[in-house]
């Protein structure tokens, strides 16, 4: 598989995950999901705030969609 396939797929993958995360915390925005390679915890920081959950807790629930 090259490269330009693997990135569409994971930005395919990302949407999808988004979806799922603002039906599940209703309160979530775009911005609010916004994710940037490399900059993970800087997301994470902003979802913590937002859902009331630990950054570790995020990241499991995430990875888990």
């Amino acid at each position: 598989m090259s490269k330009v396939n693997v990135k569409t797929r994971a930005t395919i993958n990302w949407k999808e995950q988004t979806e799922k995360l603002k039906m599940k915390f209703s309160t979530l925005t775009d911005k609010d999901l916004y994710f940037e390679q490399g900059k993970m915890g800087e997301m994470l920081s902003r979802l913590q705030s937002k859902v009331g959950k630990t950054k570790h807790e995020l990241y499991e629930l995430i990875t888990k969609l």
